[in-house]
């Protein structure tokens, strides 16, 4: 049999070339591969006016990469009960509710009901049903011990509160074994990776890291999507 390179000579050994995906250090994504992620699943003229909505209302909104991630965790749990922390102008909720059954509800919580106003406005013209969410004003903390222990499949917390990580030890009971939680943000403008940056905000996304990490009862992993996603499962 031939040897397919006429280069080689008799003893001699050819150096491989190495594999283009094997290289031995991490390597962070150029500007122009995590812009291609970020925007990998278009978004609709729904999400278009419901951020329209957000800028005029002056709301931030989680970004379409995040956005895509939360709708594919939302089908792979197949999740019929959803939790949304802040439900701003819909825009997650859209994502959520589009990766959900088609029985799913989501229970959303805001304190300003003109973001849920809103909300409601994107979810219409979504064409998502109005028995499909569960509307409800007033803080995180106030609503959350009143909702059912064990009773749900994801629930989403938006970082960048002071009271954060008691969010999350109202959503680990919250969900069922098998369930996720999901920290939108969790990055906080890269301010969470740089130890310099000791404001009360990034110190408290840092510690709910460390929290989520060293929980006994979730399996956690972060995503550089967005502003950041935290998603960990309950075990």
């Amino acid at each position: 049999m031939g040897c397919r390179s006429g280069n080689i000579r008799a003893g001699h050994t050819a150096t491989p070339e190495p594999h283009p995906l094997l290289e031995p250090t991490i390597k962070a994504p150029t500007p122009a591969s995590w812009a291609y992620a970020e925007t990998f699943v278009p978004e609709d003229e729904v999400l278009a006016r419901a951020r329209a909505r957000a800028d005029a209302l002056g709301f931030p909104t989680i970004a379409p990469g995040a956005g895509a991630v939360l709708g594919v965790v939302a089908a792979a749990l197949r999740a019929r009960a959803v939790v949304e922390i802040g439900t701003g102008t819909g825009v997650s909720g859209v994502y959520l509710l589009r990766g959900m059954p088609a029985d799913g509800v989501l229970t959303t919580i805001d304190v300003e009901v003109e973001n849920q106003r809103a909300a409601r406005e994107a979810f219409a013209e979504a064409g998502i049903r109005p028995n499909r969410t569960r509307m409800i004003p007033g803080r995180a903390l106030e609503v959350l011990p009143r909702l059912t222990d064990g009773a749900y499949d994801l629930v989403l917390l938006e970082a960048g509160t002071l009271d954060v990580e008691e969010h999350l030890e109202q959503a680990v009971r919250l969900l069922r074994p098998g369930g996720a939680v999901a920290v939108n943000n969790a990055l906080y403008r890269d301010r969470v990776a740089d130890p310099a940056q000791r404001d009360p905000i990034t110190t408290s996304i840092r510690e709910l890291g460390k929290a989520v990490r060293d929980h006994k009862q979730l399996l956690p992993a972060m995503l550089p999507s967005g502003g950041g996603l935290l998603l960990a499962v309950k075990r």
